[in-house]
């Protein structure tokens, strides 16, 4: 079945073939589905597409904006909030740390000591802190954010010394236009190399490829939820 084939689908049945070739993708590496999650990137959806995923028994979202996010887990679909697992994939501007430290279970996007300051302060506020995943500009491209791989180890240790924090994992968005394994390849030693367990990369189109590299988390919007209007 082609991704195109996958539009004509329920979002109830796109749920059950993404998690079929995530299944696939991992016994071709050796590895259990159960390792790996699928979360469901709900930036821009309209809410009848979000709900028939929740119907469906999607438990994981990603959202890139805390506003959207807010109205939406804080007002729509407030009701389901406590069952499930939001995970911020988008940039953080500092002046909205409190308000993703309050609603988010995991930050993917960290990227700078003064972004760490700001969750920490928030935290200590609120008496709530999110998981955190480092982002990493694994392709060192210069319109995009993350912490550039020569810089990753002093990055780490700034986190510890000044805030004592040990993220959980890494983050990438591989450049458009080449191709991902490469990439996938680097973050995932990347993540052996510091003892960090969580993997999140791989979006709608190379999903697959990075449960064979390794992902431990894969972000897919338009190929579950269709074509952001």
């Amino acid at each position: 079945m082609t991704n195109d084939d996958l539009s004509e689908l329920t979002i109830a049945k796109r749920r059950d073939v993404i998690l079929e070739r995530m299944a696939s993708a991992a016994k071709w590496a050796g590895r259990t589905s159960s390792d790996i999650n699928f979360v469901a990137v709900s930036k821009q959806q309209p809410d009848d597409r979000v709900l028939a995923g929740l119907e469906a028994g999607q438990t994981i979202f990603g959202e890139n904006r805390v506003q959207e996010a807010m109205g939406r887990w804080n007002g729509a679909f407030a009701e389901h909030r406590e069952s499930l697992e939001l995970r911020l994939i988008g940039p953080l501007q500092t002046n909205k740390a409190e308000d993703a430290v309050l609603l988010f279970d995991v930050i993917e996007t960290l990227d700078r000591m003064k972004l760490a300051g700001a969750l920490v302060k928030a935290a200590d506020k609120t008496g709530r802190m999110p998981r955190l995943l480092i982002q990493v500009n694994i392709g060192v491209e210069p319109q995009k954010s993350g912490v550039l791989p020569d810089e990753l180890p002093a990055f780490l240790k700034s986190l510890k010394t000044e805030y004592d924090i040990l993220p959980e994992g890494l983050m990438c968005i591989p450049p458009s236009g080449e191709a991902a394994s490469p990439h996938f390849w680097w973050l995932a030693n990347l993540a052996k190399d510091y003892g960090l367990k969580t993997l999140s990369m791989g979006m709608s189109s190379d999903y697959e490829t990075a449960i064979k590299m390794g992902a431990t988390h894969v972000r897919v919007g338009s190929l579950f939820f269709g074509a952001r209007t």
